[in-house]
């Protein structure tokens, strides 16, 4: 337990949530009138719904106070058309960004500059970067989160609910301006622009349409490794996608209609074919329970169509990818690469510490795994740099990793 107070009001009454267009209109003009960059979070419903919209807009700026805007009440995008053009030019604060830019860029918020206190703390090297232990240690009192996992969805939202919702952006300005101090005293106030900047670019490409479904993602079936044969993967892959269909269309979350288990449970029983009953699956316990009970049939066809494929067309039982394999096969399967690994990981991390910053944010593992796996033609520092500003890498990261990375190869 902390021994810090616990922060449990704003320091304004909670305001009310933002449902209308009036609202909405003194609530930008509100903001016009505060000053300073603007404390943003959203609240999502990640467990009960599939869409990974945001169900609550929370924004303080200093002058303004704090204000609760709910995106669906107001309408798709053009319903906070207002909002946008109030943030156009000011600086957003936000606590890992990339977990909430891409539920803004739905509603059409997208920043133009912004400061993320969570990617600073990691690049001040903090042992816990979280927003409770972010402002614990900037500012010197407890945020409870009981309510981070709630289903934001859910209508009226219970004001206690509000009470947590407004206290996120409470002290995002402040943990923000103690940061911006130790980010100048470390010489890190350059790497963190660099890195903010790069934030913005990302932002400026999200979707601004809701995801549809991907079915190349059927093999994150929770445990599917536990399923043994080339049918029973052809089964689970057709039970997946019924399932994220009818996920999607509700805007329920996948394992709010069936459950991983059941799927899993149901391919088990497929040996050399799919040639198990549809009443031997349906009688699992998973899918005769709730909503998959609801959609008896969308399973029977999902059965039935995995019966009609052909076992030459039955996935393979470990995925055939072009993405470069784990480094801990290497030293097995591939020498060479494995030698340049244990010479390359090492020294990074060493670097990494003499900078004082994690080593995966001082290089990405995708890159170091790129490099050892193939090198550039051009082992020289300019040619890394290349090869590192291909990858993306920030400018402070290939000034620090250049020269580290030729004088190893070299």
């Amino acid at each position: 337990m902390s021994d810090f107070p616990v922060l449990a009001q704003p320091r304004e009454a909670v305001p009310p949530v933002v449902a209308s267009p009036e609202a909405l209109r003194l609530t930008c003009q509100a903001l016009q009138n505060g000053h300073g960059p603007v404390a943003i979070d959203t609240e999502r419903a990640h467990g009960f719904r599939y869409i990974p919209r945001a169900y609550l807009i929370q924004l303080r700026r200093e002058g303004s106070g704090t204000h609760l805007i709910d995106p669906l009440a107001l309408g798709e995008k053009d319903g906070l058309r207002p909002l946008a053009d109030t943030l156009a030019g000011t600086q957003w604060i936000l606590h890992a960004a990339t977990q909430d830019m891409p539920c803004l860029a739905m509603d059409g918020l997208r920043p133009d500059d912004l400061f993320d206190t969570e990617l600073a703390g990691r690049l001040l090297n903090l042992p816990r970067v979280g927003l409770g232990p972010m402002v614990e240690h900037y500012c010197k009192v407890t945020l409870l989160k009981e309510h981070s996992a709630s289903d934001w969805s859910r209508r009226p939202l219970p004001r206690d609910w509000l009470i947590y919702a407004a206290l996120d952006v409470e002290l995002l300005n402040d943990v923000r301006e103690k940061i911006i101090a130790d980010l100048h005293d470390t010489g890190k106030d350059e790497w963190a622009r660099q890195e903010f900047a790069h934030l913005v670019d990302m932002a400026a490409e999200l979707p601004s349409e809701p995801p549809g479904v991907d079915p190349s993602r059927w093999r994150t079936i929770h445990h599917i490794g536990d399923i043994r044969s080339r049918a029973g993967l052809q089964l689970a892959h057709d039970l997946w996608l019924a399932r994220e269909n009818v996920a999607h269309d509700l805007d329920r979350a996948p394992g709010k209609i069936l459950r991983d288990e059941a799927i899993v449970a149901a391919a088990q029983y497929c040996d050399r074919t799919v040639n198990v009953s549809a009443k031997r699956i349906l009688s699992i316990k998973g899918f005769h329970r709730g909503q998959a009970k609801k959609h008896r049939q969308t399973w029977v066809d999902a059965i039935n169509h995995a019966r009609g494929v052909s076992p030459k067309k039955y996935p393979p039982l470990r995925k055939h990818s072009a993405a470069i394999p784990h480094p801990r096969s290497w030293e097995r399967h591939h020498p060479q690469q494995a030698a340049r690994w244990a010479v390359l990981r090492p020294a990074v991390n060493q670097v990494a510490t003499d900078y004082d910053v994690p080593p995966e944010i001082l290089c990405s593992p995708a890159w170091l795994r790129q490099f050892a796996w193939q090198p550039p033609r051009d082992l020289s520092t300019a040619g890394v740099d290349t090869f590192l500003a291909d990858c993306g890498a920030r400018p402070w990261q290939r000034e620090i990793l250049a020269s580290l990375l030729s004088e190893v190869m070299l």
